[in-house]
């Protein structure tokens, strides 16, 4: 299992603004290792992030993302207070959620 998230959630007016650093190697499939063999393919396919448990957003992500990806996201009417998990997807299966409060 990958390394927690780091979320942060602030509230500014009637929106919040979304932080997320993710822990996860992303691998291409295109990469070589040292004696020449392809490196298989590991990467987030999908994220999405709900707000007290109603989804406000859905990403499809492919090969192309960085390692270790940052995802930065507003959320119309949410309050401090509220609860913001997300949630991502790799195409081996691994699936890992995270949860922050809004300050």
């Amino acid at each position: 299992m990958a390394d927690p998230m780091r979320i942060r959630a602030q509230s500014a007016g009637n929106a919040a603004t979304v932080r997320v650093l993710m822990s996860h190697e992303m691998e291409t499939g295109l990469r070589k290792d040292a004696n020449g063999v392809a490196i298989p393919a590991w990467h987030i396919r999908e994220v999405s992030a709900a707000l007290n448990g109603k989804t406000v957003m859905t990403a499809q992500w492919g090969p192309s993302i960085s390692k270790n990806p940052f995802l930065q996201f507003s959320i119309k009417g949410a309050k401090a207070g509220d609860k913001v998990s997300i949630t991502w997807v790799d195409n081996k299966g691994d699936r890992r959620t995270d949860e922050a409060v809004i300050s």
